[in-house]
């Protein structure tokens, strides 16, 4: 493969590793806490209620390295680009501070647990900066600068960084890190396994019934009785009236990694303007060091060529760096609230026993961390001081109400778009390894022909609310544009706030 190829197939340079795999749920059972998605915020949640005494079952839709830690960048920072100007505008000061110092804590709570259980994650402290491409940006930074003094943030406009390419200006955060997701899963895994915590992969949850003791339904109608539930699977497919599809918007992002080589720059870098560029480094166990280059954010599910979201990622990494290969690319989805605060906390007001942890706006490794300790706070009736900040029944009368109606205008859009839009190609006329919308005896579908020549067709109206989902050829996936659910070609669920199938259509 030549330097100047992405494979073609996406794949993720931390699911490099073998991970154990857990068996799927055969029975009912009862236990005190049933956690939904093993991610990090799954994950981190089941190990502090099982520190706490509690009886843990732990549910993963797929496996624990298939999920968003999987697909992540992997930077553990409170830095979450030019955030904190915002936040005392929109929050306030207080609560501003509070952001920061949550994120902070998870940030010191990774390092601790690793520490303690000798988890090798490749857990590196780093500066982390972001920097400005024109003069825009660099009033954008000043005044994040002048929010850091504000906020006591350890860190300040630099002009000294490690970047090969020129910049406007540049803003630092002090003793922040990166790590390997997957390794540190893995070890908190085997943790769980080790105190008793049951580990159900290829686990579906369906459905959340609510009551004293909450039933989680699985797809194969098998049921967990528990006190409390936390919802930990990135977007909630359990609703309960909280109206969470119409305040969350899903964006995707894309990602390579590359062997370089010359020097790759020291520290974590994102740009402050738009398209994103996130820049960090990782080395292997070989010590072949990976420069890794993410961007190219856009709105979930909403129709463009993805395969040029990677050409334009592996044009700036040949641009700034000496590339010798590219063996990596994976895609991530981020989830965000109306605020760019997390919703974390019990699901509705009238429901204090069923918790959810969502909208982390790119930043899931501290974020989810923060979310885990919450919950458990929450369920263990302590004092935690982030409960408000980050409570999911908060309400800002005037931005909320904007952003709401903004992302309720925009899933309206792109539900009429999609029903307007029919497939003017037949299935036959796929290449192969090529997806897209088709007609199938005069009505949309969609169609994806295998490498073998082999077809599948599917329904591609969303089983969630009925937005018609469109083709991701780079990562071939049907997306839909609504409220960010993704299925694989054949129709299968990977990613919520669907939990049906695409329905399989015969030629």
């Amino acid at each position: 493969m030549s330097k100047n190829e992405i494979p073609n197939k996406p794949k993720s340079l931390w699911r490099d590793v073998e991970v154990d795999s857990f068996p799927p749920l055969s029975e009912n059972i009862e236990t005190d806490v049933t956690v939904i998605g093993a991610g990090i915020t799954g994950v981190t949640s089941a190990y502090l209620l099982m520190k706490k005494g509690y009886n843990v079952v732990l549910l993963e839709a797929g496996r624990i390295v298939e999920g968003t830690t999987g697909h992540t960048t992997a930077k553990v920072t409170s830095q979450h680009a030019l955030i904190y100007a915002e936040l005392i505008k929109n929050l306030g000061k207080e609560k501003a501070k509070l952001y920061y110092e949550a994120n902070q804590e998870a940030l010191r709570m990774i390092d601790e647990i690793r520490k303690e259980h000798d988890i090798e994650c490749d857990f590196d402290y780093e500066t982390a900066y972001v920097y400005g491409e024109n003069e825009n940006d660099a009033d954008r930074i000043e005044k994040e600068a002048k929010a850091y003094e504000e906020l006591g943030i350890d860190g300040g406009l630099t002009e000294d960084t490690d970047l090969p390419f020129a910049y406007s200006a540049a803003i630092q955060m002090h003793n922040q890190a990166q790590f390997h997701p997957v390794k540190y899963l893995k070890g908190m895994a085997n943790i769980l396994q080790q105190n008793g915590v049951s580990i159900y992969e290829k686990t579906r949850a369906v459905d959340v019934k609510k009551g004293d003791r909450p039933e989680v339904v699985t797809e194969n109608d098998h049921t967990i009785t528990s006190d409390h539930v936390v919802i930990a699977s990135h977007v909630p497919f359990k609703d309960l009236e909280g109206l969470y599809f119409s305040r969350l918007r899903a964006e995707r992002s894309y990602i390579l990694a590359a062997k370089v080589e010359k020097k790759i720059p020291k520290g974590i870098y994102i740009n402050a303007g738009s398209p994103k560029r996130s820049i960090r480094h990782w080395k292997n166990d070989e010590g072949e060091t990976f420069l890794i280059v993410g961007g190219e954010e856009h709105t979930a599910g909403q129709s463009r060529n993805t395969e040029e979201d990677l050409e334009k990622l592996r044009n700036f990494a040949h641009e700034h760096f000496t590339v010798k290969d590219i063996p990596f690319h994976w895609s991530s989805q981020d989830i965000f609230t109306l605020d760019r605060v997390p919703y974390v906390g019990p699901i509705t007001k009238n429901q204090p026993n069923i918790h959810v942890a969502t909208g982390f706006s790119k930043w899931g490794m501290t974020n989810g961390t923060n979310a885990a300790k919450l919950i458990t706070d929450l369920i263990s009736n302590e004092d935690n001081r982030y409960e408000d900040l980050f409570s999911p029944s908060r309400f800002k009368k005037h931005q909320d109400v904007k952003n709401f109606l903004k992302e309720s205008a925009n899933a309206a859009k792109q539900y009429v778009k999609g029903k307007v839009n029919k497939g003017d190609k037949e299935p036959e006329d796929l290449n192969e390894d090529e997806g897209g919308i088709v007609s199938v005896n005069g009505k949309k579908a969609g169609a994806y022909k295998d490498s073998d020549g082999n077809l599948t067709i599917v329904d591609v109206t969303c089983t969630h609310m009925g937005c018609d989902c469109e083709w991701n050829n780079s990562e071939r996936t049907w997306d839909c544009p609504c409220h960010g659910a993704r299925y694989k070609p054949d129709g299968e669920v990977i990613e919520g706030p669907a939990t049906e199938p695409l329905k399989k259509l015969e030629k």
